[in-house]
């Protein structure tokens, strides 16, 4: 009897760790923090800085309380997740010019705010995030989710105090070509997300 518990237990845990890593690799891949490097290192260079730890901790906190209380939240304001999307997609669009241009749109002074925007939200945070953690909170048991989702801050934290490191490694010239590649994938992102949210279809 006490053998078949112990069974059901190894077994419980062997698809309580499965789910995690399903869901795990799926938000890596929404947040795709690697792919943030570039835009990581340009807001640090025009800002002076980023916080790590309070990046980290606003972006967790933010999708904790999506989490638990996304839509109703929306909807106290009378937001749908596709209102909040499309605004979220003007944001990664004008940070996206930024990035191509060498403009300044964001005009503010050299803070610790830049760790929370444009970093922690909506870099991080962001409406494909949140859409993301409703949907996998409809697939699987709340505690997986929120497993997967703090293993994702964790190595969001390493990288972003590794930013040093990956600007040693690429140089200034490096930096400069990341900066356009990826602002010019960043701008594409930022248009899908507007068009699928708003319905809008482009004739191929």
């Amino acid at each position: 009897m006490g053998g078949n518990n112990c069974n059901v237990k190894i077994y419980g845990m062997k698809i309580f760790v499965l789910e995690v890593l399903s869901a795990f690799m799926v938000l890596f891949a929404v947040v795709d923090i690697l792919g943030s490097i570039p835009i990581i290192i340009s807001v640090k260079e025009k800002q002076g800085g980023i916080k790590p730890i309070q990046a980290t901790l606003v972006a967790f906190g933010i999708m904790l309380v999506f989490l638990f209380t996304g839509e109703y939240l929306l909807g106290l304001f009378g937001v749908d997740i596709p209102s909040f999307a499309i605004a979220g997609s003007f944001v990664i669009f004008f940070i996206a010019i930024e990035m191509i241009l060498g403009i300044d749109l964001f005009k503010s002074e050299k803070s610790s705010n830049s760790s929370i925007v444009p970093i922690a939200f909506p870099l991080i945070a962001g409406a494909g995030s949140i859409t993301t953690l409703l949907s996998l909170r409809a697939e699987y048991s709340v505690w997986v989710v929120i497993t997967a989702l703090a293993l994702n801050m964790i190595f969001v934290y390493f990288v972003l105090s590794a930013t040093s490191l990956f600007e040693r490694i690429l140089g200034k010239g490096g930096i400069h070509i990341l900066k356009k590649v990826f602002g010019i994938i960043l701008l594409a992102i930022a248009i899908k997300l507007f068009l699928s949210n708003t319905g809008i279809e482009i004739p191929r």
